[in-house]
């Protein structure tokens, strides 16, 4: 007899036709001999209208009070579904998230889980019930004894939690698509239907804005092994499988708790090749990085700046082995560039061999701000200097001086209470290894430059220090490779991306530094595009023919970013939907038929 966490959604539950074909379906995997644990969300837009009765009373209505409004709509949905069940003659018990003993943070509208006390689900488990959870909530620790709620996708964050600590076999999502699927269906019809995917490549896809799965459940599944299927409430399609390496033991005690950062990644054995000064226009990425292609070398971290006139800069680092053969390429492709610029000064080329990269990566350091500030300040405080940045939303690179590897090394553990990871991110937990799984487009972001950040230790620990107190999450973070003296201090410029609606309060923040930098520049017609995939370890060209997608369609990058498994590009906003369907065609990632979406 397997253990099963089931989890429904509000359109699954949206209507009394939907809760009594729900029902049928929970009963029949109760029927199979299972033990069933089945998390509710609110029935359809139940959620909205409690706003908006709200915002009829006050405009400024208490978080404590939204709290108590909204956990009713859970319950009236555990209710009636467990009133289904009976009617069908299967034993069913509702029971909130209280009752279930789901212990949060003391946090109303953004609580975390500390602690689940199974022991009551346990017991009508045993007596054969069908247990009914209410999702989205939980009780505070202390004597006040709170309701409070868990945020955005605090449902699945409920159901993969009680999973976790009821040892489930596996953990059903049900939704209203058939599974996850290549790219958002809504803009590409033929997107296809990943059988299976692994825990990091979802956390990155989830991360991006891909709405099936939050982030928070996917972490809470990585870290305690709990393996997930996204499937279809409206059909019987198999899903698609979110496996998770094995985990080590922890304690379900903070269990959302977990640390930022599981561990420090150092890579002594890498060199720096970096294009200054190239044109700024479509095609020029695409073409270095097919040449780099055609000689089967192998590139790790990209970085391309945000403009300056006509001109930017694209860096990149190889292992040393290959620098031979990455460095011929960039210098055969830069006389071409210095003839189209019409300037023979333009278009240089730097290499450095003496580089090392380290990184932070830990799935617990999604929307929490100030993660790559402590990274940046700890360096800095160790006197090093980065000389390169690169980000995705579960891992922070720096390229630093190979000689201070070991202390950067030292530093970080200390600093983050972790130690060196000797696991890189693999896909050998599924059955095949596609260089690239999914495509994402994000449009709700902006672009912030700083120009003429001085070069010194410490400077990035500012900068994103000063945005973390007030609170604002930081995406995809660049530090140019250009090198600018301005008034006898060495500057660079340091680029980065925030939610729209944090543009102004971060142009705020960053007034109070303006002794260290020139200016700061705003970009809120953008878009970012990005590819993802554990398989494209090892396999040269898949950025190449990410920029060629985008080349042929003209589409000019902005930024460039990456890590070992996400490779993101800022473009113009008005080309992104039509960048985000070249890129998902141009890797094959078509189904044979198109999906449908509920509206």
């Amino acid at each position: 007899m397997a253990l099963i966490v089931q989890k429904y959604g509000g359109t699954s539950v949206g209507s009394v036709e939907r809760i009594q074909i729900v029902a049928r379906r929970i009963q029949k995997t109760a029927q199979g001999g299972n033990a069933v644990v089945v998390v509710l969300s609110a029935m359809g837009k139940t959620t909205d209208t409690l706003v908006n009765l709200a915002q009829e009373i006050t405009s400024n209505p208490s978080r404590r009070e939204m709290d108590m409004l909204l956990s009713t709509g859970e319950q009236v949905s555990i209710a009636l579904m467990s009133m289904a069940l009976q009617g069908l003659g299967q034993p069913a018990i509702s029971l909130t998230g209280a009752q279930v003993g789901i212990v949060t943070e003391a946090q109303h509208s953004r609580a975390r889980i500390l602690s689940i006390k199974p022991d009551r689900i346990q017991k009508h488990l045993e007596l054969g019930q069908v247990v009914v959870v209410a999702g989205f909530q939980g009780i505070s620790t202390g004597d006040d004894l709170e309701i409070t709620t868990l945020g955005r996708g605090g449902s699945d964050t409920s159901a993969v939690a009680l999973a976790a600590a009821l040892k489930a076999n596996y953990c059903e999502i049900y939704t209203d698509v058939p599974g996850i699927l290549t790219t958002d269906p809504r803009i590409v019809p033929d997107a296809q239907l990943m059988a299976e995917i692994t825990s990091d490549e979802m956390l990155e896809l989830a991360s991006l804005g891909a709405k099936v799965l939050h982030p928070r459940a996917v972490e809470i599944a990585r870290n305690y092994g709990i393996p997930l299927v996204v499937r279809s409430s409206w059909s019987e399609a198999p899903g698609t499988w979110v496996n998770s390496p094995i985990p080590k033991a922890r304690s379900l005690e903070g269990l959302e708790l977990t640390k930022a950062v599981d561990g420090v990644e150092f890579d002594g054995d890498q060199a720096k090749v970096a294009l200054l000064r190239v044109p700024d226009r479509p095609g020029i990425a695409a073409r270095l990085f097919g040449e780099i292609s055609h000689q089967k070398v192998d590139v790790d971290l990209i970085i391309q700046s945000i403009h300056e006139g006509n001109t930017n800069d694209i860096a990149f680092t190889v292992m040393k082995n290959v620098l031979t053969q990455a460095e011929a390429v960039a210098e055969a492709i830069a006389p071409a560039l210095r003839t189209q610029l019409a300037n023979t000064h333009e278009a240089e080329v730097l290499v450095e061999k003496g580089v090392a990269k380290i990184a932070i990566a830990g799935a617990g350091m999604i929307g929490r701000p100030g993660i790559a500030a402590k990274m940046f300040k700890t360096l800095a405080e160790a006197g090093i200097n980065i000389e390169m940045i690169a980000t995705s939303e579960v891992k922070v690179s720096c390229v630093i001086a190979q000689e201070n590897g070991d202390r950067a090394i030292q530093a970080l553990c200390d600093a983050f209470e972790v130690e060196l990871s000797t696991h890189p991110v693999s896909c050998k937990s599924i059955d095949s290894c596609l260089p690239v799984r999914g495509v994402a487009l994000d449009t709700k972001q902006a672009q912030i430059g700083i120009r003429h950040v001085k070069d010194r230790p410490g400077m990035a620990a500012n900068i994103f220090g000063i945005l973390a107190e007030k609170n604002i999450s930081v995406d995809t973070i660049i530090q140019s490779q250009r090198c600018r003296i301005i008034k006898g201090m060495p500057t660079r410029d340091i680029a980065f991306t925030v939610a729209q609606i944090d543009v102004e309060a971060a142009r705020i923040a960053l007034e109070t530094l303006a002794m260290d930098f020139d200016e700061v520049t705003v970009d809120t017609d953008i878009a970012k595009v990005s590819i993802v995939g554990a398989g494209m370890v090892g396999q040269p060209g898949v950025a190449a023919k990410f920029f060629d997608a985008l080349a042929r369609e003209k589409i000019n990058i902005k930024m460039i970013a990456t890590s070992e498994i996400k490779i993101s590009c800022v473009v113009g906003k008005e080309d992104g939907v039509k960048a985000l369907k070249a890129v998902h065609q141009a890797f094959d990632l078509a189904g044979k038929e198109t999906v449908d979406v509920p509206a």
